[in-house]
């Protein structure tokens, strides 16, 4: 049997016809498919909120795919992949 990715979990989210018409578009403008764009907004507003740390999400996806990025603290509490 083939062992399952757990990195990835999947649940099912219900939104009114308003709210998935904008997201379409704006998912469309943003070049990205709706699952991609929401992925986008929930990691924002988790990093905007200061409850995820981008590279706690650069190095949760670094140790997935085998490797580490190294990570470069900025000033400002931002941090980037170098």
């Amino acid at each position: 049997m083939a062992e399952r990715d757990t990195s990835v979990k999947s649940f099912v989210l219900r939104v009114d016809g308003e709210t998935m018409e904008a997201l379409e578009k704006w998912a469309a403008d943003e070049f990205r498919s709706i699952n991609g764009q929401l992925q986008w907004i929930i990691a924002d507003a988790l990093r905007r909120s200061g409850r995820m740390r981008v590279a706690d999400r650069q190095q949760k996806r670094a140790k997935a795919d085998g490797v580490a990025p190294d990570i470069e603290q900025k000033g400002d509490g931002d941090e980037k992949a170098v």
